[in-house]
């Protein structure tokens, strides 16, 4: 065996890159990462989880209900954040693949500080009323002041999202490695949101057990509770990021080890390597960035809107907007958990087909069910559970499509979020602008219960239908040798084996 292994090793014909793939695939997998260092890791998209899940519960909330704020400017102020987020992330990745970083501390990790540092300095004026407003202020003054710190947070949240996906191609290469890695990150998603609805319910109790006389409706007086809320979430991320920064090392980490050594593959010695331009001639590039935009429009858009669901439509208390969507994401928290041997057994694709199923049952029982009360809680589980499988699911087929081309993982990540940010950002704007009411306490109940019917059920309908051609047309590098040879200026007349190769795996 070991004398096949060196022969194979030492050739780089077509034929026997495929056995080595083979062989290598049906031996011992290789060891993941050991548990302190996948912590380390996940926590290091914890900050950006914290402000992530302020930004797309609470804004419309926020700026709408408590800061009085009109329906298209609130939404306005969320179109572009998406737009300079969409802008920033396809820039950062591709500045983020073409960099070395600062010396030894890695390319990613560099642009990861770069992005920290910006959100520490922007996010706290975000839910804050600018200096010296007050409810008589005209919203001209606060769309001003507030415009120049959304833009600096979204660039930073850009700059670490992306150089936090693209470590987990440098980190890991096994497939369900990555799977794991995913889920790990997502677990931490979840809890920053825990964490988040947790310290907001507790805030709201706490002000009506000062003052019972607070009304349960949101309004000015709830300035304080957002204003603590954003400075708690500043301080928590603060302190994970310094633990990321600190615990996880780019520059020479470690590979990941087995029992035998591993065998180096042609891809990674001698296969020509993807740009970001090659990405844009791959079918399997717009497959997945169509599902990964479908699946965000999914988690995102019914983040945002299922606290103003729940206010406007089921007219249930200020303090719902805290415990339902964290009964959503203790759900989703369970579900994650989940992902790897789920994984395992049907596989990435039939995994993201399940998770659809709970999000088509939250869409039904919204649509027949438009006084539920108290029953939203079980609507909230299915929502949740779904939206956790779909999230990882969809991340792990894009770090599958990168595969050994982590060169360029960067960009791949950048243009899958520029996406979903820009899709977010014109289905809010559309939605605050078709809204027939000029406050949320008008009777325009249906208006929301349609909005989350269509934002889960509709866009899960046509994620479904991405994921059937994904089913058809696995995800896989489809580019002809002679493409291969126009793309990396060979003229020779008959491409390497090696190149093949490359290109195949």
């Amino acid at each position: 065996m070991i004398a096949a292994r060196k022969r194979v090793a030492l050739s780089f014909s077509l034929h026997e890159a495929f056995t080595v793939s083979f062989i290598h695939t049906m031996s011992d997998q290789p060891v993941t990462l050991p548990m302190c260092r996948r912590l380390t890791f996940a926590v290091g998209h914890f900050f950006n989880d914290l402000c992530a899940s302020m930004w797309f519960t609470y804004l419309l909330v926020y700026y709408h209900s408590v800061l009085g704020f009109n329906d298209k400017n609130a939404g306005a102020l969320l179109l572009v954040g998406q737009i300079a987020d969409g802008i920033c992330t396809p820039l950062v990745g591709y500045e983020s693949d073409r960099t070395s970083g600062c010396g030894k501390y890695g390319k990613r990790k560099t642009w990861h500080l770069v992005g920290t540092i910006s959100v520490f300095a922007s996010f706290p004026f975000i839910f804050n009323p600018c200096v010296g407003c007050d409810e008589r202020t005209p919203q001209t003054t606060g769309l001003i002041y507030i415009i120049p710190f959304i833009i600096i947070f979204q660039f930073g949240w850009a700059a670490t999202q992306i150089s936090h996906l693209s470590l987990i191609p440098e980190l890991v290469t096994c497939e369900h490695a990555k799977v794991e890695l995913t889920s790990y990150r997502y677990a931490f998603t979840v809890v920053a949101n825990i964490v988040v609805y947790a310290v907001a319910w507790l805030l709201f109790h706490f002000q009506s057990q000062e003052d019972p006389s607070i009304s349960q409706n949101l309004g000015w007086v709830d300035v304080p509770t957002f204003r603590y809320l954003a400075l708690i979430m500043w301080a928590i991320g603060t302190v994970t990021s310094v633990i990321f920064h600190m615990g996880i090392k780019e520059e020479g980490v470690e590979p990941q080890e087995s029992e035998e050594t591993p065998i180096p593959s042609s891809s990674q010695n001698s296969g020509p390597l993807l740009q970001w331009k090659h990405w844009l001639i791959e079918p399997a590039f717009y497959q997945v960035a169509l599902l990964y935009m479908c699946t965000r429009l999914i988690v995102n858009l019914s983040q945002t809107y299922i606290p103003i669901y729940l206010i406007n439509s089921l007219s249930l208390p200020k303090n719902y907007i805290a415990t339902i969507p964290l009964v959503m994401y203790v759900s989703g928290l369970v579900s994650s958990l989940l992902m790897k041997p789920v994984n395992k057994w049907i596989g990435t694709s039939m995994a993201y087909f399940v998770g659809l199923v709970p999000i088509m049952g939250f869409s039904y029982w919204v649509l027949v069910d438009t006084n539920m009360g108290p029953r939203v809680y079980g609507a909230a589980v299915l929502l949740g559970a779904g939206s956790a499988v779909i999230l990882v699911m969809s991340l792990s087929m894009t770090a599958n499509l990168i595969g050994d081309q982590r060169q360029s993982g960067a960009f791949v990540y950048g243009a899958m979020s520029f996406t979903d940010k820009v899709a977010n950002g014109i289905g809010v704007m559309i939605i605050q602008t078709l809204h027939p009411c000029h406050t949320l306490d008008s009777d325009c109940k249906w208006f929301y219960c349609t909005v989350m019917v269509i934002i889960t059920g509709g866009v899960a309908g046509v994620a479904a239908l991405c994921l059937s051609t994904i089913l058809i047309w696995p995800i896989t590098i489809r580019q002809r040798p002679a493409v291969i040879r126009g793309l990396m200026g060979t003229d020779d007349d008959e491409t390497s084996s090696s190149e093949i190769n490359g290109k195949l795996n």
